[in-house]
């Protein structure tokens, strides 16, 4: 066992990290090994439990450690028992929408996902129990017989009506559907309400897997700025007024990919916009789980009258259930419900009776709070990291997953994550999230990943290299120009 250093200005975490790498790099800790509980290490290295957390957080990302639930934590067996690169069919170009989320889901160690939309395995591991699981499936009558309505699970539906009306979102179980997540919430809404040639109005920068579902729709995408306060109003009210829109896109609460939030006002004025030009508007709410506080939401301020309301469980709290939900006065509903069926018949009966499980036990409340614990250390962590490396944070957001960063200007950001992802780190570059595609100087990153020492040293790194040579080219020019 190692010791620490506690007068070294290096924090006991990544001394712990340090020590756990140089382990594992000498083969002292060979793979396979277990590594100790996060409490032992605790216990034998006098330090909190989070210090550790955030060790072994770290280690997984990096891919020298298996994190195996509650079997522990095990030093990674190494590319030899991994899939070879060979057996990988890539689901797009590198950067493209469909690739980047193919990234986020395969997870291929030791690559750190500095820009992924997702929380850490570790994170989640205790969400739901194995317990849960078995007395989720004890609730089904049939047991895997168990057939689960098109609507999805009256129970269910009654249990995220109660969470919905928490919220402010008024709203009764008939009024709430069941979906896979976010992505087909996004795709029934696509089938239900919009046909090729119909206009629609989206938030630039905003949500890459939008935009090519719009495209496979055959619709015109509008693009309208996105502020930090929320949709540009002015620039909203033209394009309805020039391509009168069938739709409206918005992520009123922790905008992805900025972070950003929507004003009280500034949603009134759209709900004003969208009642003058008989505009429908699909909320996406899949980040506001993270929220540390009580933000305002459109659907709230609605009633649901034009708004079509969408969230997900997936991403913060199992992605192996694969479940979320949206709301909808009943004539629109119907559609939806309608195209749920013949796209996918229904969702499974066991992971909505595992939610319902989850839901009824109260675990979700107390495990968002932790979550937001976490997140708001990692922002702290992460923002100071990439502030030192040279990135420009200009608004940092009310919270959650993301962080928007610009790099310095005359670096070549296409080359930079080309790089990065060379170097092991996938970082996406803000013209992926343009919704027509204009370069644009910022990077999303993902806070709980981006605390990670190594992003900072290597942004450091190529930043610094990058002004660098700028500043030389300034001078040579300074000194070839006529006195």
């Amino acid at each position: 066992m190692f010791s620490l250093d506690r007068n070294s200005p290096t924090p006991l975490a990544d001394q712990i990290e340090q020590r756990l790498q140089a382990l594992i790099a000498s083969a002292q800790l060979p793979p396979g090994a277990r590594l100790n509980s996060i409490r032992q290490l605790a216990q034998r290295l006098g330090v909190s439990p989070n210090t550790v957390v955030t060790a072994y957080d770290r280690l997984v990302a990096t891919g020298l450690v298996d994190s195996r639930g509650t079997a522990g934590f095990f030093v990674a067996e190494g590319p030899a028992n991994a899939m070879p690169d060979a057996a990988r069919v890539e689901a797009g170009d590198e950067q493209e929408a469909v690739w980047l989320a193919q990234q986020a889901s395969d997870q291929r160690a030791g690559v750190l996902l500095a820009s992924s939309g997702a929380l850490p395995a570790t994170w989640l591991e205790d969400a739901v129990p194995a317990a849960a699981v078995q007395r989720g499936l004890a609730r089904a009558t049939a047991g895997m017989a168990s057939r689960c309505p098109s609507q999805g699970l009256p129970e269910l539906r009654e249990r995220l009506a109660l969470m919905l009306r928490g919220q402010g979102i008024a709203v009764d179980a008939s009024r709430v559907m069941t979906t896979y997540g976010g992505t087909q919430a996004i795709d029934l809404i696509c089938r239900a309400f919009l046909s090729p040639g119909d206009a629609v109005a989206v938030e630039t920068p905003g949500y890459f897997l939008l935009f090519d579902r719009l495209r496979q729709a055959g619709v015109t995408i509008v693009p309208v700025p996105r502020r930090p306060d929320g949709i540009d109003l002015d620039a909203l009210e033209a394009a309805c007024t020039r391509h009168r829109p069938r739709l409206l896109f918005l992520q009123s609460v922790l905008h992805n990919p900025t972070g950003w939030g929507s004003t009280a006002a500034n949603l009134h004025r759209v709900l004003r916009l969208a009642e003058r030009h008989g505009l429908l508007v699909a909320e996406d709410d899949v980040q506001g789980h993270f929220h540390p506080g009580t933000p305002t939401r459109l659907a709230q301020l609605s009633g649901l009258d034009r708004v079509i309301y969408y969230s997900s469980i997936c991403k913060a709290m199992s992605p192996a259930l694969r479940l979320g939900y949206l709301a909808a006065e009943p004539a629109l509903l119907r559609p939806l419900l309608r195209e749920k069926i013949l796209s996918v018949l229904t969702t499974p009966a066991l992971n909505e009776f595992v939610l319902l499980e989850v839901l009824a036990a109260g675990r979700w409340r107390k495990h968002l709070d932790r979550l937001q614990q976490r997140l708001a250390v990692a922002r702290a962590a992460a923002t100071q990291q990439l502030s030192q490396a040279g990135v420009q944070l200009d608004h940092a957001g009310e919270g959650g997953l993301f962080l928007w960063g610009a790099v310095p200007a005359g670096v070549e950001v296409d080359e930079l994550v080309k790089d990065a992802f060379r170097h092991g780190i996938l970082l996406v570059r803000g013209a992926t999230f343009a919704a027509d595609g204009a370069p644009d100087p910022h990077l999303r990153f993902n806070a709980a990943f981006s605390q990670q020492p190594r992003l900072g040293q290597y942004l450091k790194q190529q930043l610094s290299a990058a002004t660098s040579a700028q500043r030389a080219v300034a001078r040579a020019r300074v000194m070839a120009s006529p006195r």
